[in-house]
């Protein structure tokens, strides 16, 4: 149980200062309350729920429900079936009637779980077994429902805060566009997209159906937009949403206090014409995930080395790891929210792009060098993104950063002059182009502040050896390099090459995780199978020799 002491007025400002630090265990806990209408907590212990009643989590927790109270609210909604789904052989039938393609979603569902993409009556059966399949392990609920797919769209969402005065507002946008597994990577406040007129309309729409659903709290509705800024309800949550602090860079707006005043019975305390929009703020999630496979898959270890970059200005990072801290399977791999704010769109952008390279994050594989090639991404600095974004940009899988010829050169000189660990500014020659390498290298540091040529660089030397191997962090991506001396590089070609696996008739495991279920049967050419359902399997795991 969660017990929050209620403050007064009087005491609201000490409170905050207090309660602050404790913001990213409050959005935590927030997240885990899923109350159930049976259940009343204010009138059986006394003690005051800090979100929406019981009522609304109910309604909008059901995305069939949440669906038929929208329309019922004005508001827009994709066309689809409002049913349960009984069977494969309806789901079918049902897609048929929409129009393929369609989406096969959880009903109790959210965070990407449980979501298919079918375009044809095929990919309908497999994408219906499979959904309610997570569907049920994940939520608890098999149900799904199947409503058109709308492609390459844009996901926007709007933050709502309501009170017990039926009193509502919604405080201006969130661009959430870029997603791996339909789950959000960056976001970003306000969107490159929105008209004030279109602004208004999907802000008017969402304190709409929180008024329906007599909402109480902080809360978010969220929309698919397409390329002409017709929108469509997508889903609310009833809760503190992760990316909460770029909404609240730009308005000026502490959720988490006004969501302590709300749930103490204070009506709001500001009117809709006194939201602002006020700069631009950026987030990055980053997360103990493996970028190069498939933009995330999920990896586990302890946090050798862990040290956020609040030294840069106008950053924030909510967090509830430390140095130390194990990242497991059995929780979602976020490591923290990255924050960064500006006076407009360039300068947010810019000091995240500062605030990633600073970041150390030694012990687990992690996403920043995914993070960092979006925000510089062409695309994404003209605006022009959808949540096709990663898959349109990398369609071959995400690769790390491409270096520039002269980009190289500076890699290069930087680990030679890392190597001999040159105290002064030198001369290196790469490629018969001379560069000034400038820095004092403090090993001892995980960052490193390096200049060639004018040209400011924050590197990170994550590895080193006697042999002339060294592993450096630059421009976000990881490169493994290799100095040698003269008559080191004459002697290494007698030395031998390592075999590379030949994995053709084998498989392992991508990521860490529990073996779901092992399908054999006749006729399969098996030799041997190292798992069984249920089994827990980490990263590189042999699981299937074939014949």
């Amino acid at each position: 149980t969660l017990r929050v002491l209620a403050h007064t007025e009087k005491e609201s400002s000490n409170f905050h200062q207090r309660f602050f630090l404790c913001k990213p265990i409050m959005n935590s806990c927030l997240r885990m309350f899923n109350f159930k209408p049976s259940l009343s907590p204010q009138a059986s212990e006394g003690v005051t729920f800090i979100g929406p009643d019981t009522h609304a989590i109910q309604a909008m927790g059901d995305k069939i429900e949440s669906k038929l109270l929208a329309k019922n609210a004005k508001v827009n909604t994709i066309p689809g079936f409002d049913g349960v789904v009984k069977d494969a052989d309806e789901a079918v039938r049902i897609a048929r009637e929409i129009g393929y393609p369609v989406m096969i979603k959880a009903s109790a569902g959210g965070g990407g779980k449980g979501m298919r993409i079918a375009w044809d009556d095929e990919e309908t059966r497999e994408g219906f077994r499979f959904s309610s399949q997570e569907a049920a392990s994940s939520f608890g609920d098999d149900r799904l429902l199947i409503e058109k797919f709308i492609d390459n769209p844009r996901h926007i969402e709007i933050q709502v805060l309501a009170d017990k005065h039926d009193n509502a507002l919604w405080l201006n946008e969130r661009e959430c566009s870029i997603q791996r597994r339909n789950q959000k990577v960056v976001e970003e406040a306000p969107s490159t997209f929105l008209d004030p007129d279109t602004r208004r309309a999907m802000g008017e729409q969402a304190v709409a159906l929180a008024k329906a659903v007599k909402y109480s709290s902080a809360g978010t509705v969220e929309f698919l937009v397409d390329s002409k800024k017709n929108f469509y309800f997508l889903e609310m949550n009833t809760r503190l949403q992760v990316e909460h602090p770029i909404t609240e860079c730009i308005t000026g707006l502490d959720l988490v206090q006004e969501m302590i005043r709300v749930a103490k019975g204070y009506p709001l305390r500001h009117k809709q014409a006194d939201i602002p929009i006020n700069g631009w703020a950026v987030e990055c999630r980053v997360y103990a995930e493996d970028p190069y496979k498939s933009f995330g898959l999920p990896s586990i270890g302890r946090l050798s080395q862990y040290q956020e970059p609040l030294h840069v200005s106008n950053v924030r990072v909510d967090s509830g790891i430390q140095e130390g801290s194990d990242i497991s399977i059995y929780y979602d791999p976020m490591i923290s929210k990255l924050i960064t704010y500006g006076s407009d769109r360039a300068e947010a952008l810019q000091r995240m792009e500062e605030a990633l390279d600073n970041y150390v994050i030694r012990g687990v594989t992690h996403n920043i060098a995914l993070l960092r090639e979006v925000i510089i991404h062409p695309r994404f600095v003209q605006g022009n993104i959808s949540t096709k974004f990663l898959p349109d940009v990398y369609p071959d899988g995400f690769k790390g950063h491409k270096l520039t010829d002269l980009e190289k050169r500076e890699l290069l000189a930087i680990a030679t002059s890392l190597y001999v660990s040159c105290l002064v500014s030198q001369q290196v020659e790469v490629d018969g182009m001379k560069l000034n390498v400038t820095n004092e290298w403090n090993l001892a540091s995980p960052l490193s502040s390096v200049t060639i040529d004018g040209t400011h660089r924050t590197i990170q030397c994550l590895s080193r050896d006697a042999a002339g191997n060294i592993s450096i962090q630059f421009l976000g991506t990881v490169y493994k390099l290799r100095i040698l001396t003269k008559l080191a590089a004459e002697l290494s070609k007698y030395m031998p090459e390592k075999a590379v696996e030949d994995t053709t008739s084998i498989l392992r495991s991508p990521m860490p995780g529990a073996v779901v279920a092992v399908s054999v049967k006749p006729g399969d050419l098996v030799k041997a199978v190292h798992c069984k359902a249920g089994e827990t399997v980490g990263e590189g795991d042999l699981l299937v020799e074939l014949e």
